[in-house]
């Protein structure tokens, strides 16, 4: 990884803080505390709590939305439409990074992320106290469509570098162990909504559902989020993380700059990862939208298989750290994306094979989709030179998402209802493909870079 001769790849203190704060003998025993771990606890919270958020809306958008604020539309009409509001949240969240960079520089790291969490969390727990169409009528939706908006805004404004510094101070031989990390909070906060919304299907009518039960979850987002924001809080305040945060130069650049500099890592960095991100909404959201329509499965079942499903991803992530220790992270990637490419081909046989045909499409991509997502983003976005690599991170992984899985439920929906499964095992494979060439760039690039 070109990061490497960038920044030192040692554990806490690396050498160019040690040099900076070396006059200084009463700073090293307390950076001499600090560890990659420390800064993983921070991450794994804060990143669960807002996969949470969003999942909580993507499950909602299939079990409840159509229902409660798109009565007058079929239900494949309602789905569809609940799919679109859902893009919107990555459609804008570039525009909520760029907001956030501009709040830190001049307000500072912490009240940025005080403000965006709290964004977060009030635009979550707004979408519990909505009235329904049948109360509002269009107003109703356009007061989703704002939530979903905010969400969009706060995610994009709640990055707080974390990640990076994470993987610039994981030990040597250990930096795909350290970035799956980032990574895993992903199947946490899929799991955690998913079990909410499973006890609440089992124990509740379906009038009772539709009525309230749906809103809980929303509520409970932001509790969460006001958990994650005294555990990020606690790190990227403290005097220690903001010198290794200054000294591994984690800080906001002009977005004119990143562009006409590092362009290119952006847009291949966010294709690299293209695989990762079509397969995270295909096998989380999308199953629960085909079974609906089909109703060939009963809801409470696929939501226990979506549960281990999302156990499975948790395991199969750490898998993925020691692979990518062992070969690359970016040759783990290309071998990832040829299995989802595999993957693809066998897809539709599984959708249209009934519930054991499904099950397997969800536990299978499900394992896929943990040893991918775990190296999803680091090995493009770690060529950034020093400077650009705060601002160059957080928007590489905004396009990918934007591009990747933003339209993924809508568009594998969509095709599948007009042209059958094979749409969808189409759709996948043009991710893996896309994620297979711009690797192929990368590694054609790299040299010069």
């Amino acid at each position: 990884m070109t990061s490497a001769t960038h920044a030192s790849p040692g554990p806490f203190p690396s050498p160019s803080l040690s040099g900076a704060h070396g006059a200084n003998p009463a700073n090293s025993p307390e950076e001499a505390r600090l560890a990659p771990g420390d800064i993983a606890v921070g991450v794994v919270i804060g990143r669960a709590s807002e996969y949470f958020d969003f999942f909580v809306y993507g499950i909602a958008s299939v079990l409840a939305f159509p229902a409660v604020f798109f009565p007058f539309a079929s239900r494949l009409e309602g789905t569809l439409w609940a799919f679109a509001l859902l893009a919107l949240a990555f459609v804008v969240r570039p525009l909520g990074t760029v907001a956030g960079m501009a709040l830190q520089r001049r307000f500072g790291r912490g009240m940025k992320l005080t403000a965006a969490l709290l964004l977060l969390g009030s635009s979550t727990v707004g979408m519990a106290l909505l009235p329904g169409h049948a109360a509002a009528g269009a107003l109703a939706i356009a007061l989703l469509a704002v939530c979903r908006i905010g969400q969009g805004l706060a995610l994009g404004g709640s990055w707080d570098g974390l990640p990076s510094l994470l993987a610039l101070n994981a030990p040597e031989g250990r930096r795909g162990w350290y970035a799956m990390l980032g990574q895993l909070g992903a199947p946490l906060g899929f799991l955690v909504a998913c079990a909410v919304f499973a006890f609440l299907w089992a124990n509740l009518s379906a009038a009772d559902f539709l009525a309230w039960g749906w809103r809980y979850p929303f509520f409970a987002a932001f509790a969460i989020n006001v958990v994650a924001l005294f555990a990020r809080l606690r790190l990227v305040v403290t005097h220690e993380y903001e010198r290794e945060l200054e000294a591994r130069e984690l800080e906001p650049c002009a977005v004119r700059e990143l562009f006409a500099s590092q362009g290119h890592n952006v847009v291949i960095g966010a294709f690299a990862a293209l695989a990762s991100y079509a397969l995270f909404h295909l096998v989380t959201v999308f199953p629960l939208s085909w079974v609906m329509l089909h109703a060939e499965q009963e809801i409470g079942h696929l939501l226990s298989v979506e549960l281990a499903g999302a156990v499975l991803a948790a395991l199969a992530m750490p898998l993925s750290g020691l692979l990518a220790d062992r070969i690359g992270r970016r040759s783990t990637l290309g071998v990832l994306a040829a299995a989802i490419a595999a993957f693809s081909l066998v897809a539709p046989f599984l959708l249209g094979g009934g519930t054991a045909g499904v099950d397997v499409f969800i536990l299978v991509g499900s394992a896929l989709l943990g040893l991918s997502y775990g190296q999803a983003a680091g090995p493009v976005a770690s060529n950034f030179l020093p400077a650009f690599r705060y601002t160059g991170a957080a928007l590489t992984a905004d396009l990918a998402w934007l591009i990747g899985a933003a339209f993924a439920p809508l568009v594998a929906l969509g095709l599948s209802v007009r042209f059958g499964p094979g749409a969808v095992g189409v759709y996948l494979l043009s991710g893996a493909l896309a994620t297979l060439l711009a690797l192929r760039s990368h590694r054609i690039r790299l040299p010069r870079d």
